[in-house]
């Protein structure tokens, strides 16, 4: 099976569609995303150019079966297609965050999360959280009672 990201003239995954191999495969048998964009434009009415192969097992430029990731994350809904850097970008949660290429991921601008000290892992009546605090600019530590 293979999945292709259908974009807009403006970069944004409008939806992903899963084609049945024999719709992607070159006459040696091999997968070629470029028969597959000619087989969605034909029956889709949609540029093939505005068709983009991505891998449902592709999540922060890593392959989760060990294979070759392929454009930094799978392709969703709502997420962008960044050409000049070949990734797809999930939606960005956080104004202040900025793209990290090599795990193609957002980071918040100071870095990421303190690790929680071997007290907080220890301790059995609450669980600690850090979470971003958009305003501050900050990692704001959260403690949510164990019930």
């Amino acid at each position: 099976m293979a999945h292709f990201a259908k974009i807009s003239e403006d970069n944004e995954v409008l939806t992903v569609v899963v084609l049945n191999d024999s719709n992607v495969l070159n006459a040696e048998g091999v997968e070629d995303e470029t028969i597959g964009k000619q087989y969605l434009e034909t029956h889709n009415n949609w540029p093939k150019h505005l068709w983009i192969q991505t891998s449902y097992n592709t999540f922060k430029n890593q392959h989760t079966q060990g294979g070759t990731a392929l454009r930094g994350n799978y392709a969703g809904t709502g997420s962008t297609w960044d050409e000049a850097n070949n990734i797809f970008w999930p939606e960005k949660t956080h104004a202040s965050w900025v793209k990290h290429l090599p795990t193609a991921s957002w980071k918040s601008p100071i870095g990421d999360a303190p690790t929680l000290t071997a007290q907080q892992e220890a301790d059995t009546e609450n669980d600690y959280v850090y979470e971003w605090n958009e305003s501050g600019q900050s990692w704001d530590i959260v403690i949510i009672p164990i019930l």
